[in-house]
């Protein structure tokens, strides 16, 4: 600033006292905000940790003797294991219920309320200027756009699927995408208040001709994009949200960067475009990677075309053969591209892998190679196609998925982008008894994770001893989506490892459950009329296992987990993957007290694996 600059910004000064303190806290309060937000990071990262060197202590303890529920005494050594249990029960298994579709747990119901308390109090306190008057408009209006823009990269790295902040604080990118959410929406409620309160008294002639209308075209979009990601229209059209999630935050975010920029703030909206830009590389790089055969000239490109099958109506198998240098855990997830099926090339979804890679197969498996042309997997291939490729279990809906089934009717190969993998499996190899409850196509996630744990039995990784495998389905049919593979893990499954299979059959006519040759040899598994029955499967042999059971009517959650708790001591983990009802079922009946812990009750873990549309 020149000498002859100077009188007249100490004029403009004095005559505005109020404006220096104001500049002041805008540029303090939103790296305070930050060092807040870093604060609960770190601190959720040192309990993981905590976490994960507890369980690495434990699993190197012996398994508890068993003892009948009358035989168990209260022991205060048990104390630290009780009040870890109690916690559990606290943050993750009272939940609020909104409506039949949404479930947020006390722990996501803290993190919502203490960010907006947060970002709020950083917003509006200290907002009386040196008049006395309290919330002083012109010391929040200005003070709440740059807090909003401060929040950008941090919504934006909690959108993408390679975001650092997933390996830090242990949490799956898909979960942190209910917090980018509820980012997004509270800082849309600032940027509206600054807006509005902008316009009210907004002398045109302090800014570019260009400021207020790229302000507007911002918030324009970013309401369309509230709009659309509303949970049951986001679901409905799920196709929809996802273009207009797109074109909708590229115009935010390049409108909200020269907005921002000309009152010196764009520095806090340009990472932004650094932060998507790596994603999309990182992405593309691990597209080419593991697809590198689909980009040369080589002659096996066609060979790499996945298979398609109609199971049901509702449900599709989509299965292909990848480089061994694509590796998964189970229970991990894939984005997958049919530039065949969808509207855009680059357009991919994410779906569950129900196989498990090579290095968990239960014996020295090999494939079986089937031509273009056959239609009919035998089931000795099937049973052992859940170790030599990636299975994907699709569910029917509308768009994308009807097009995949459609594909399927008509006994199509379909070429497939296969992005990943993604997400952290359970760590289920210190538990002493595992149950896995499945509803439905929620099936994908427990199959592999049962084919994992039997793995981790038989190679010495696990001291799991009970495994219990429960499913719900509505129709007795749909047993035969995974019973080869089922049928072959069962046959060879390691001695020590107690296992159940049981399977509720919840339709009407639930009670006639098929056995053995009840399925005629050219009959297909579906029954619509107007589909083509492109799989034809042979009776399985599931059936006749003395470790399956087959139920009609729903299952007793409550009932079959308290009867584990009962009779088990040491680590059981429950892990759920369906409905918000099956998962409300059993975060009901795992509250229990901090006495059965007290007592010699087992340490009870809950994993939930959403359902649905990301």
């Amino acid at each position: 600033m020149d000498a002859s600059s100077a009188p007249a910004h100490l004029a403009r000064a004095a005559a505005n006292p109020d404006k220096p303190i104001r500049v002041g806290r805008n540029n303090a309060y939103p790296h305070q905000l930050w060092w807040f937000i870093a604060s609960v990071v770190a601190f959720i990262a040192i309990c993981q940790f905590a976490s994960w060197v507890a369980l690495k202590i434990s699993a190197r303890r012996p398994s508890p003797p068993s003892q009948t529920p009358a035989t168990r005494a209260v022991s205060w050594r048990r104390l630290p294991s009780a009040l870890v249990n109690a916690y559990r029960v606290v943050a993750f298994r009272w939940t609020l219920n909104i409506g039949p579709t949404f479930t947020l747990t006390l722990a996501e119901l803290s993190i919502v309320c203490g960010y907006i308390i947060a970002l709020y109090t950083w917003g509006f306190i200290n907002t009386t200027n040196l008049a006395g008057q309290n919330l002083n408009q012109s010391y929040w209006e200005n003070r709440l756009g740059v807090l909003s823009a401060s929040q950008l990269p941090l919504i934006t790295a909690l959108g993408t699927k390679n975001n650092a902040l997933s390996y830090i604080t242990g949490v799956s990118y898909d979960r942190l995408k209910f917090i980018h959410r509820m980012m997004a929406r509270s800082v849309f409620i600032l940027l509206w208040a600054h807006g509005i309160a902008r316009l009210t008294h907004l002398e045109n002639s302090q800014y570019p001709t260009w400021f207020v209308p790229l302000g507007i075209l911002a918030m324009f979009f970013f309401t369309i994009l509230l709009i659309v990601s509303i949970r049951p229209l986001r679901a409905r059209v799920y196709e929809l949200f996802y273009y207009a999630h797109v074109l909708s935050v590229l115009i935010i975010l390049f409108a909200g960067y020269f907005h921002a920029n000309s009152e010196g703030y764009g520095f806090y909206v340009w990472p932004c475009f650094a932060i998507w830009g790596l994603d999309r590389a990182m992405r593309l790089t691990r597209l080419i990677f593991y697809n590198h055969l689909y980009f040369g000239l080589s002659a096996t490109a066609d060979r790499l075309d996945a298979s398609v099958e109609l199971l049901s109506p509702h449900l599709v198998r989509l299965h292909l053969k990848r480089p061994p240098h694509f590796r998964w855990t189970p229970g991990q997830t894939a984005y997958v591209a049919m530039p065949g099926v969808s509207h855009f090339p680059i357009e991919s979804h994410p779906f569950t892998i129900a196989s498990v890679d090579a290095r968990y197969a239960l014996e020295d498996v090999t494939e079986k190679p089937i031509t273009d042309d056959e239609k009919v997997v035998d089931a000795a291939n099937e049973g052992t196609l859940y170790w030599n490729e990636l299975v994907f279990l699709v569910h029917v809906r509308e768009g994308y998925t009807r097009r995949l089934a459609d594909a399927a009717a008509r006994g199509e190969k379909v070429k497939v982008l296969i992005d990943g993998p993604y997400g952290f499996s359970p760590n289920l190899d210190s538990d002493d008894t595992v149950v896995l409850v499945a509803g439905s196509s929620g099936v994908t996630f427990t199959l592999s994770t049962f084919l994992g744990v039997l793995s981790h039995v038989k190679s010495g990784k696990s001291r799991c001893r009970k495994l219990i495998f429960v499913w719900c389905i509505r129709d007795a049919s749909h047993i035969e989506w995974i019973s080869q593979a089922l049928a072959r893990a069962l046959e060879l499954a390691p001695a020590n490892i107690d296992i159940a299979v049981r399977i509720y059959v919840t339709s009407q006519n639930g009670e006639s459950v098929p056995r053995e040759g009840s399925w005629a040899e050219e009959e297909s598994l579906h029954s619509s009329e107007n589909a083509s029955p492109v799989t034809k499967t042979r009776p399985s042999s599931l059936l006749n296992s003395e470790a399956v059971q087959v139920f009609p009517g729903r299952p007793d959650l409550a009932a079959l987990l308290h009867e584990q708790i009962e009779v088990n001591t040491g680590r059981l983990s429950v892990t759920v993957c369906g409905s918000q009802g099956i998962a409300r079922s059993c975060r009901a009946a795992l509250r229990i007290p901090i006495s059965t812990t007290l007592k010699g009750g087992p340490s009870v873990v809950l994993h939930v694996e959403s359902f649905g549309y990301a």
